[in-house]
């Protein structure tokens, strides 16, 4: 880790390219996640035989070993992170995730693709450091936008990893993972000459397990009111995100007849609509409205799109609320603002690490 620490030392102002970097890891770390998932629940019926029943019990074991290594090593990535740097941590974490990949795609046996599974959930909490190297490179004015940029980020990841996963998954099921592979070894390669160190040696807070572990970095909630607050609205905005795709497919089959292709373009709809809120239009709206306001206006259109969602009598309204949905993602950036305004410098990542506990409880 010192190597990695090493070969860039802080600055008062990093490179743009350092923040672009950032996003770019968001992006490619979606990516890598995405690109798996239309073959992921095969190969596992194929390692089983072609049983079906018990191909998706154990997925859904492998999705709940995932969330909990998030749970647990979130926090921790977070206070290493606030300890030696957010590079040394990013850069791990992406070289990690690129050795996982190849794992899982020579995976012998179903339990060599679980405990790859596993690995890449503790891998890929690095989301909560990349928030942090977030807060210390932009001024508190702007995080608004820069975390907006970031849900975009996400959200186009997302969006384009199945696409390329079904591609490669038509030709051979394990392509995707040696795809996930490249792309996760690339960005850690590219960050090793690109990426500079945000946080400086003097605003470093040293590592206690106390902090570090889920119930210690709860407790940094808990140090303001405020804080508590929003951080108990950041969990319930998680929590409806994490049920809304759970019970889309089946509500939209069961109410409209829609298949699977009506179902996947209405999905796709609803992220092209987030990433152009999140990418484009916090920054003005933020400008215009203040971050306060602008944190109401997304809960209430949150709240009016899952309304029009459970209401609509046809497909056309449900589609309405599509849009009034996607300025729900004015909420995310404009939560984040408030909450690293009241913690230090050297508390930053302890922060995300609690803020991607609690976005772990509610998945």
């Amino acid at each position: 880790m010192a190597h990695f620490m090493n070969q860039a030392q802080p600055s008062v102002q990093p490179r743009q390219a350092a923040v672009l970097f950032i996003l770019v890891t968001v992006v490619l770390d979606m990516l890598s996640f995405g690109i798996i998932i239309p073959v992921l629940p095969k190969l596992v019926e194929e390692f089983l035989g072609g049983d079906t029943a018990q191909a998706a019990e154990i997925y859904g074991l492998m999705g709940t070993a995932w969330a909990l290594m998030q749970f647990f090593c979130s926090p921790i990535q977070g206070a290493l992170s606030d300890r030696f740097g957010r590079r040394p941590v990013v850069l791990l974490s992406n070289l990690g995730l690129g050795l996982d990949f190849i794992l899982m795609a020579l995976a012998p046996s179903l339990a060599w693709l679980f405990a790859g599974r596993v690995i890449s959930g503790i891998a890929s909490s690095s989301f909560s450091t990349a928030g942090a190297y977030i807060a210390d490179v932009t001024a508190p004015e702007k995080r608004a936008a820069a975390f907006g940029m970031m849900g975009a980020s996400f959200g186009l990841g997302f969006v384009l990893g199945p696409a390329v996963g079904g591609l490669l998954g038509a030709i051979d099921p394990r392509w995707p993972f040696w795809g996930a592979a490249a792309t996760s070894l690339l960005n850690a390669c590219y960050g090793f000459f690109v990426l500079p160190e945000s946080l400086p040696v003097e605003k470093r807070a040293q590592f206690q397990w106390q902090r570090a572990n889920p119930a210690g970095a709860l407790i940094l909630l808990r140090s303001h009111h405020e804080l508590f607050g929003l951080a108990t609205a950041n969990f319930l905005m998680n929590l409806a995100h994490a049920v809304l795709p759970s019970v889309a497919v089946l509500y939209l089959g069961y109410r409209y007849g829609w298949g699977p292709s009506a179902v996947g373009f209405t999905l796709a709809a609803v992220g092209v609509c987030a990433m152009i809120v999140q990418g484009t239009l916090v920054r003005p709206i933020t400008a215009r409205l203040g971050e306060r306001r602008t944190l109401l206006t997304g809960l209430l259109c949150g709240a009016t799109g899952f309304a029009i969602y459970g209401l609509a009598p046809t497909p056309f309204v449900y589609c309405l609320g599509i849009p009034v949905m996607a300025f729900w993602g004015l909420a995310g950036p404009s939560a984040q603002v408030f909450m690293t305004r009241r913690v230090s410098a050297s508390e930053q990542g302890q922060l995300q690490g609690a803020i991607a506990s609690l976005t772990g409880i509610a998945g």
